[in-house]
């Protein structure tokens, strides 16, 4: 069953894998909702985004997602040569875990954030991947903007303060990132229903 799952996501079954409408239409609106959310709830988002970087809950569920989603991929991905190392780097990870549980506290939610949009991007740049349609690099520019984001994220943490500072001390930069996102999602859903 995980196995099934891991091909369909990562495109490794014979018969394909996710379908590039349904992540197209799911990405959409998930940019739509959230930040049609965070346009109507201006004050509780802001208040949100400025206590999540220091919230060590968020980090821990974050984290632990990030876990589950690592192993996942750690039993199923094939390892090449390495396959007979793969309860050791299984290990590792859980190590790894237990560790920044422990003596990772702070930034920990931003950290966690920046692992999950690495791992979010896998499965959305392999639904693109090799199809026809030029609208179809509306995804993997998202998933590259993820991508580089997470990796800041990951290593650099206190930078999620700074842009979440700079965002919300102007209402122009707000109203400019919210309506921004959703106006993205809405051309991603029109090109997932016309074109993909």
């Amino acid at each position: 069953m995980f196995r099934d799952l891991y091909d369909y996501l990562y495109h490794l079954a014979p018969t394909g894998g996710i379908p590039l409408k349904g992540t197209g239409i799911v990405v959409a609106l998930a940019l739509i909702l959230s930040h049609g959310w965070a346009l109507n709830n201006t004050a509780r988002t802001q208040a949100f985004l400025k206590a999540f970087p220091r919230t060590y809950s968020w980090g821990v569920i974050l984290l632990t997602i990030d876990f589950i989603w690592s192993e996942f991929a750690l039993v199923n991905m094939d390892m090449g040569e390495f396959f007979n190392m793969r309860d050791k780097f299984m290990m590792i990870v859980a190590g790894g875990y237990i560790a920044v549980l422990i003596y990772v506290k702070e930034f920990l939610a931003v950290r966690a954030l920046g692992a999950l949009l690495l791992l979010v991007a896998g499965p959305v740049l392999t639904a693109a991947f090799l199809q026809p349609q030029t609208s179809r690099l509306l995804l993997p520019i998202l998933a590259y903007v993820w991508i580089i984001v997470g990796m800041f994220f990951i290593g650099m943490p206190f930078l999620m303060r700074d842009w979440v500072n700079s965002l919300i001390s102007k209402p122009q930069r707000w109203n400019l990132a919210v309506y921004g996102g959703i106006a993205y999602g809405f051309v991603l859903l029109a090109a997932a229903f016309l074109y993909y």
